[in-house]
């Protein structure tokens, strides 16, 4: 399941066993200042005390490209989906990436759920062992990263020596891959997880947590089409996020292998 908090009543009835992919933008998006840390306790803590006792991963925020923000990177950019985005925006404005991960620390603490923190648009190992030690150092027990870009997928073996996890965005990545924008609809065509180099990365992904027992999932849109589920499973992908609405489709095909 991924989503807003509102959602969750119904991704839970609809047999979500846990939060994939929660983007904590929606706090922000609509904001002249990014919200208190009170304000994001206390929608982290509604989301996760809809799920107790399971996992719950929650994205920093992936601000810039398609989603500026006035307080964080409304500069031009040319080419804004390879400037200032995800991670390489909230170490420029770090205050901003402590607050929240103050507020995500103080909801962990207040409910029972099993909180997994990842950040958004990691290019280096240098950048998830910045991300996975300040994450630790607020108390996330368990930090990791977005993989969305090749080198992230390429380098998985160093990446997932320091992140406990990674969770592969195949929108961004099939994007960055195939260096076409998802955005233009000129060149919609080459927006395929299907295509064997996207297929490859995944897989190099799955193969770099697979000896320290990193659980590699998926959270783009990608895990929402049964028949490329079970190719994502077979590739080595731990886990599957999607829309509540896709999540009976998608479960009555993976038990059919």
């Amino acid at each position: 399941f991924r989503s807003k908090p509102a959602d969750a009543a119904e991704a839970v009835e609809l047999g979500a066993e846990g939060v994939g992919l929660f983007r904590t933008e929606f706090l922000f998006l609509s904001a002249t200042q990014a919200p208190t840390v009170e304000e994001q306790t206390k929608a982290y803590t509604e989301l996760l005390q809809a799920f107790p006792g399971k996992k719950v991963v929650v994205r920093a925020l992936d601000a810039g490209a398609d989603k500026p923000l006035s307080f964080l990177n409304d500069a031009h950019e040319d080419n804004p989906a390879l400037g200032l985005r995800g991670l390489r925006a909230l170490r420029a404005s770090e205050d901003i990436l402590r607050e929240q991960l103050t507020a995500l620390a103080n909801a962990d603490t207040a409910t029972e759920a099993d909180l997994w923190v990842m950040a958004p648009m990691v290019s280096t190992v240098e950048e998830t062992d910045y991300f996975v030690t300040l994450a630790k150092e607020y108390g996330i027990k368990t930090a990791g990263v977005m993989v969305e870009v090749p080198s992230a997928a390429l380098m998985a073996d160093r990446v997932l020596e320091i992140a406990d996890f990674a969770s592969i965005g195949t929108n961004d990545l099939t994007q960055y891959t195939m260096a076409a924008d998802r955005l233009l609809g000129s060149v919609a065509s080459y927006q395929d997880p299907w295509h064997p180099a996207v297929l490859r990365l995944i897989k190099a992904a799955c193969d770099g947590g697979a000896p320290k027992d990193r659980p590699v999932g998926v959270c783009g849109e990608a895990a929402a089409d049964p028949a490329l589920a079970v190719v994502l499973v077979g590739l080595g992908v731990k886990s599957l996020s999607m829309t509540a609405r896709a999540l009976p489709d998608v479960d009555a095909v993976l038990k059919t292998v």
